[in-house]
C-alpha cells in the first residue's frame, strides 16, 4: 500500500517502534514522516527507525521535522500521540493533587490531573487539526493522545476536523474477559460503551450465548473473597488484602452492582469514583503509591526511553526483539487504515461523536463505542439505550469534558475551577481554588491562553 502517514509526536519512542515494526511486517512501499518539536527526542525517534528499516532493507520512505507543516501536505493519514509537557509536566497532575489528599495512579483522563492536561493538550491538538484541514483535508485523522474524549470534542468543536480517536484499552480488557471465561479471544464478542478509560462492557457473548450471566457469578465469588480478606486484614490474621488489589477488586465490585464490566481496569476506572477513594484509600493500600505506582509508572517510561535513546544512537545494530510485533497503543490503527483502503468491513473500537448511537447521552459528546470501519471510514454502529444507572455514571463525565474544553479554549480559570467541582473529588470550593490556581502556576509555560485571558480582561 503507498500510504503517506505523518506521525505528531513521534518522540514517544515506545509508540513509534511499535507502529514502524507493524509497517515493516506489513511490507508497505510506504512514506512515513516523524514529528517532534524536541530536536533530541525527534533524534531518537529518527535513529531508532532508521536501523529498524536497515534491518530489513524494509521500503519505506522516512522523514523527520520539527515544523510539522514542512512534512503535512499530500499526508494520507495522520496519527497524533503528542504530550505537551511530558513526563515532567504530568508528574506534577498527580503530585499536586497529593498535596491535597487526592491520590491517583495514572491522572492523565479525569480529576484534577486529567483536567490539567487538557488545559495543556487541546490548544496544541486544535492547532494540529487546523494545519492538517489545511495542508492535508484528506488524510484520515487519528488521536491516541490523552484526555482523550477531552481532546477530540475539542478538536471537533473548534475546528470541525474529522478526528478519530483510538485507545486499546477496550481491546485488552476483552482479552482479559476472554481469559476469565476460559475462551480463545477469537471466540468473544462483546460491544463496550461509554468514555475512555470509562468505558461499559454491555454485551459479551461467546459461542453466540450471552456471556454476562456467568460474568456476575464470577464477580459474585470475587466480591465475597475480597470481603473475606478484608476481615482478615482488619483483624490482623494472615493472609489480609496482600496482592488481591491487582485483581481489579474495584472493577468486579461494579460488575456485580452494575451487571457490565468497566475499562481499562482499576488504574483508570477508580479515577472516575473518587467519593470511594478518600485519601487514596483502596483495599488495604495507597493508589498511586502502593497500589499501581504511580512513580513506578513514570520510572518505567523514563527507563523505556533512555534505552531507546541508547539503541537509537548506538554505532551498533539492532537486535531481533526490534522487529517483532508488540502491543501497546499503535496496535489498531494500521489494520484500521488498510480495511478503509480495501472496502472491507471490520468493527473497532473508536472514540467519536454522539450523533444518535446512544441514544440517552449527550449528543456531539465523544463516546467510546463499536464502529465499523470500510471504504466510508470508520462510522459509530447504532446502540440501545444504557441503563438508566450507566448512563448516570457517564452524563455529568462528558459534561466535565464540556467544561474542561471551554476552559482550555477560552483561558478560563473559572471554568477550570468549576471542573473541578464537578469532578467531585475536592471537598470544598476553597479547595477546588486552591488547587486549580496551584495547576496554573505549576504549568504556566504550557498554558498562554490564561496569560492572553487574564490581559484581555485588565
Amino acid at each position: 500500500m503507498r500510504e503517506k502517514i505523518v506521525l505528531i509526536g513521534a518522540g514517544s519512542a515506545m509508540f513509534t517502534r511499535g507502529l514502524l515494526a507493524d509497517l515493516i511486517q506489513r511490507g508497505w512501499e510506504a512514506e512515513l514522516a516523524l514529528v517532534d518539536t524536541d530536536p533530541s527526542a525527534l533524534e531518537v525517534a529518527e535513529g531508532l527507525a532508521r536501523k529498524m528499516m536497515a534491518a530489513k532493507a524494509a521500503p519505506l520512505r522516512l522523514s523527520a521535522a520539527q515544523d510539522r507543516r514542512d512534512v503535512l501536505r499530500d499526508a494520507t493519514a495522520v496519527i497524533c500521540t503528542v504530550g505537551v509537557g511530558g513526563r515532567r509536566a504530568w508528574e506534577q497532575d498527580v503530585f499536586i493533587p497529593r498535596q491535597y489528599g487526592l491520590y491517583y495512579p495514572v491522572g492523565d483522563t479525569v480529576g484534577p490531573g486529567g483536567a490539567a492536561r487538557a488545559l495543556r493538550m487541546i490548544p496544541a491538538m486544535v492547532r494540529i487539526a487546523e494545519d492538517i484541514l489545511d495542508l492535508a483535508p484528506q488524510a484520515l485523522f487519528f488521536n491516541y493522545a490523552n484526555p482523550m474524549s477531552a481532546n477530540c470534542r475539542a478538536i471537533r468543536k473548534a475546528t470541525g476536523a474529522p478526528v478519530v480517536g483510538l485507545c486499546h484499552g477496550v481491546s485488552g480488557v476483552g482479552h482479559y474477559l476472554a481469559e476469565t471465561l476460559g475462551v480463545a479471544r477469537s471466540e468473544i464478542r462483546y460491544a463496550a460503551v461509554g468514555i475512555n478509560h470509562l468505558t461499559w462492557f454491555v454485551e459479551v457473548r461467546v459461542g453466540g450465548e450471552d456471556a454476562l450471566p456467568r460474568l456476575r457469578e464470577i464477580a459474585a465469588r470475587k466480591v465475597a473473597q475480597y470481603a473475606e480478606q478484608q476481615a482478615r486484614s482488619t483483624e490482623g490474621t494472615e493472609g489480609g488484602v496482600g496482592e488481591s488489589y491487582r485483581e481489579n477488586p474495584f472493577c468486579w465490585h461494579l460488575v456485580h452492582l452494575f451487571g457490565a464490566f468497566p475499562s481499562a481496569m482499576d488504574p483508570h476506572v477508580t479515577e472516575f469514583f473518587p467519593q470511594f477513594f478518600r485519601d487514596g484509600r483502596y483495599y488495604g493500600k495507597i493508589l498511586g503509591v502502593d497500589a499501581f505506582s504511580f512513580e513506578r509508572r513514570i520510572a518505567r517510561g523514563d527507563a523505556i526511553y533512555a534505552e531507546m535513546r541508547e539503541d537509537a544512537l548506538s554505532p551498533q545494530p539492532l537486535g531481533p526483539d526490534y522487529l517483532g510485533r508488540t502491543g501497546g497503543e499503535h496496535e489498531q490503527v494500521l489494520d484500521i487504515i488498510e480495511v478503509i483502503r480495501t472496502a472491507r468491513s471490520t468493527i473497532y473500537s473508536a472514540n467519536l461523536p454522539n450523533a444518535g448511537q446512544v441514544p440517552n447521552l449527550p449528543p456531539a459528546a465523544v463516546l467510546e463505542s463499536p464502529a465499523v470501519a470500510d471504504g466510508g471510514g470508520l462510522r459509530a454502529i447504532q446502540q440501545h439505550p444504557l441503563p438508566t444507572a450507566l448512563a448516570g455514571t457517564l452524563a455529568t463525565r462528558f459534561l466535565w469534558v464540556e467544561t474542561v474544553v471551554d476552559a482550555a479554549l477560552e483561558g478560563s480559570r473559572e471554568k477550570f475551577i468549576q471542573a473541578l467541582v464537578l469532578d467531585g473529588a475536592v471537598d470544598s470550593l476553597e479547595t477546588a481554588t486552591r488547587l486549580a490556581d496551584d495547576l496554573l502556576t505549576a504549568h504556566a509555560q504550557f498554558l498562554p491562553q490564561f496569560e492572553r485571558a487574564r490581559a484581555g480582561r485588565a
